[in-house]
């Protein structure tokens, strides 16, 4: 998708969107620069191994602003950089844990994150890697607006990856920047992971969107995904809950046993490598949808109010 305009030893760009590019890093892992008339917004942050600031200046001479889809620890690098980050507060704390801000983890992401058959373009090394600190976060929320100048992205709250994982709307363009909300691999058993049960529930409220976009830019992986995949994953959340899926053992990237609920041959290579509960549902408080811009006030879009409740 689009042709690389430009690339240094730690990150490669490709246009991929009339206002995005997608920028790579070592890990396999993608983000997002989306550009308006007044400012930008980068969506997530890729693993912190390398200056991405450095490299998002040589992209665009506008005000950069950064968003995270969620905490994890191939998302939010570029924070450590920036400073300051827009997050859903459930996943503040889990991007301090060790093992998504730690340098070293960091690095072995880079090394290691896009496989043993990876080739790099340099040996990333510990002076590569910014160390992490207080950042100042801002708070996102179902129905938030990031505005651009001429180019908006509305906030969709996804637990499921994370209680805090988000995606972003770009009616216009009609995509989706989903980070790892719903992708070939979605994996449900990690460290601030929900259930199946609550996971179902945020897919069916994604569905609500269907027709406003056609695909979805994630977080690994080359191209648009379709936005059919939507209708898959759920499709997948009935099985695993009705226990007709393929529950094969697996071990997660943390080290712990998980079941596979799917083989990957499917179409999409859909698996959701998850856990059940019968822990209690989670509810998410009614806000104000609201327009962010990059000069510090808040404009209120409408009254309309959102409350959704997750079911255990």
């Amino acid at each position: 998708m689009g042709e690389t305009i430009l690339e240094n030893k730690f990150f490669s760009a490709k246009r991929v969107t009339g206002t995005a590019i997608k920028i790579a890093g070592m890990g396999g892992e993608n983000c997002y620069l989306v550009e308006g008339s007044e400012r930008a917004l980068l969506i997530d942050g890729l693993c912190g191994v390398g200056s991405l600031k450095a490299f998002v200046r040589e992209l665009t001479d506008k005000p950069v602003t950064m968003a995270a889809t969620h905490g994890h620890i191939d998302h939010i690098g570029a924070a450590w950089e920036y400073g300051e980050l827009f997050i859903q507060p459930d996943d503040i704390p889990l991007m301090y844990t060790k093992a998504h801000s730690g340098r070293e983890a960091r690095l072995g992401f880079a090394k290691f994150g896009a496989g043993p058959d990876a080739v790099h373009r340099t040996e990333p090394t510990l002076r590569d890697v910014p160390p992490a600190g207080p950042v100042k976060t801002y708070p996102v929320y179902d129905g938030d607006i990031f505005d651009l100048g001429g180019v908006q992205l509305e906030v969709i709250q996804v637990p499921g990856h994370t209680y805090g994982t988000i995606v972003l709307l770009n009616r216009a363009e009609r995509v989706i920047f989903s980070g790892d909300a719903c992708n070939a691999n979605t994996l449900l058993s990690l460290q601030g992971s929900t259930s199946i049960e609550e996971y179902l529930e945020s897919l069916h409220h994604l569905h609500e969107y269907m027709d406003a976009f056609d695909g979805m830019l994630g977080g690994h992986g080359d191209g648009l995904v379709p936005k059919s995949i939507v209708d898959d994953a759920i499709a997948m959340c009935g099985r695993i809950i009705d226990r007709t899926d393929e529950k094969v053992p697996v071990t997660t990237i943390d080290g712990n046993p998980a079941l596979l609920a799917s083989s990957r041959g499917a179409d999409y290579l859909l698996s959701c490598i998850g856990k059940t509960a019968s822990t209690g549902g989670r509810a998410r408080s009614s806000r104000e949808n609201r327009i962010f811009t990059g000069d510090g006030k808040l404009w209120r879009r409408s009254e309309k109010q959102f409350s959704f409740f997750m079911a255990g």
